[in-house]
């Protein structure tokens, strides 16, 4: 996995999440409280994510084989959208379910100093790991908000984990919200609660995960910045006129597949043309680097054809009958 994988970032993740999921567990063991045992089984779910991520990156390194021509880039795809499902199913519909239990059946809270310590250090160990995060993300992020990398990132192990530790520290605040309220008033009920809180904030966090997973998945093209790095490379003014019209897709976070009509002089000889082909191509590799898989079709640029616009029924997606 590539630095902008966010190595770093998931083993941070990783090793503060097992931590504080033993922390929490033994915290429920001696307190009874609901909340704690819905976090521990966050942290644990949590972990579980960060080792897929891992996996993830590892089989995404596999070389091309016949059946697989452009490589296993998606498989970092794949394992988000994974994660997304594993924190839905066990943190977000057990915390629900753990929560709505003790609502039903509340009952008093033991040993109070346990769940109150180990939740002031679970938010001390996750802020640490959101720390990390946001310090990655910050080197590839630019000028883009935090909504709009969310979004835009094609490498998903960064944006996956920000939000694993947003959900995490915003969840251990409800926890101790619960926790010290059902302590302050004695009633149980609000430590179920908080327990509700914590599985509806996991719900929604995957919800997000999900929908971004998936449109990478179903494959998105190059970023704005790299289709304009592109378009500029490719044409040369002298073999290479126009661009006539261009396709790209991330095969995987760092590699990109670039299909493109351009147009060349239509006096040219077949050598001349495939010369101006192999120039563009290493005009666009040296623009942008992840290009790695370019198919240039040449053609002559006719303002008759142009006007006349694309053929839907051609197109990729298209809508014609």
């Amino acid at each position: 996995m590539s630095a902008s994988g966010g190595t770093k970032a998931i083993v941070a993740a990783l090793a503060a999440n097992l931590a504080i999921a033993v922390a929490k567990f033994v915290a429920f063991l001696f307190s009874g409280s609901s909340s704690m045992l819905a976090e521990s089984v966050h942290s644990l779910a949590d972990s579980g994510n960060q080792g897929l991520l891992l996996l993830g990156g590892k089989k995404a390194q596999r070389e091309a084989t016949p059946q697989h021509p452009f490589g296993y880039g998606r498989e970092r795809y794949i394992y988000a959208f994974l994660v997304s499902i594993v924190l839905f199913s066990v943190g977000g519909m057990f915390a629900i379910y753990e929560g709505y239990e003790k609502i039903k059946h509340p009952h008093p809270i033991e040993a109070w100093y346990w769940p109150v310590g180990v939740l002031v250090f679970a938010i001390i160990a996750e802020s640490f790991s959101f720390r990390t995060a946001i310090k990655e993300s910050n080197e590839i992020r630019g000028g883009l908000s935090w909504k709009e990398f969310v979004r835009r990132a094609k490498a998903p192990e960064l944006p996956v984990v920000l939000l694993e530790d947003l959900g995490a520290l915003v969840g251990l605040v409800l926890a101790l919200g619960g926790v010290g309220l059902a302590l302050l008033t004695d009633n149980g009920v609000w430590d179920g609660i908080g327990t509700l809180c914590i599985g509806i904030l996991l719900i929604l966090i995957a919800l997000v995960l999900a929908a971004e997973t998936k449109s990478l998945l179903l494959g998105e093209s190059a970023g704005v910045e790299d289709v304009k790095k592109i378009e500029a490379a490719v044409v040369d003014g002298e073999t290479v006129t126009r661009l006539i019209h261009m396709r790209t897709l991330h095969l995987g976070p760092e590699e990109l597949l670039v299909a493109a009509k351009i147009a060349v002089q239509h006096d040219e000889t077949a050598t001349e043309v495939a010369h101006a082909i192999n120039a563009a191509e290493e005009r666009i590799r040296s623009a942008v680097p992840i290009a790695r898989v370019i198919y240039l079709e040449p053609d002559i640029y006719s303002e008759a054809a142009a006007s006349a616009g694309r053929n839907p029924a051609k197109t990729p997606g298209g809508t014609g009958h």
